[in-house]
């Protein structure tokens, strides 16, 4: 069975040779599409209140279990490249975050 992965995001807001920014929105109870995240990045919080990652079987990721957490707008977050994944938005609130993809 091949799986089809999605964009990291809702959509790219900027990309040059050092770095591609993108913007992922999602309403409540709703999931991205499963994506593959093949370099280092940072997440960025800007709004909603509960989000969780669903990782594929054969992440390589650090997410290996489904992690919840509570949405703290503007907090910061490195992430370092491998993970396969659904972002999920458990919250009842929309959910809103930056992604910098830092580029070799």
């Amino acid at each position: 069975m091949t799986r089809e992965l999605g964009g990291v995001g809702t959509g790219v807001l900027f990309e040059n040779d050092r770095v591609r920014i993108w913007e992922l929105r999602l309403g409540p109870g709703e999931k991205s599409d499963v994506h593959q995240h093949e370099l280092d990045h940072i997440l960025v919080l800007v709004s909603g209140d509960r989000i969780a990652v669903e990782p594929e079987p054969d992440t390589g990721g650090p997410y290996k279990q489904f992690l919840e957490a509570e949405v703290m707008p503007g907090a910061a977050v490195y992430v370092p490249r491998g993970g396969i994944e659904t972002a999920v938005n458990t919250g009842a609130e929309p959910y809103v975050e930056i992604i910098i993809e830092l580029k070799d």
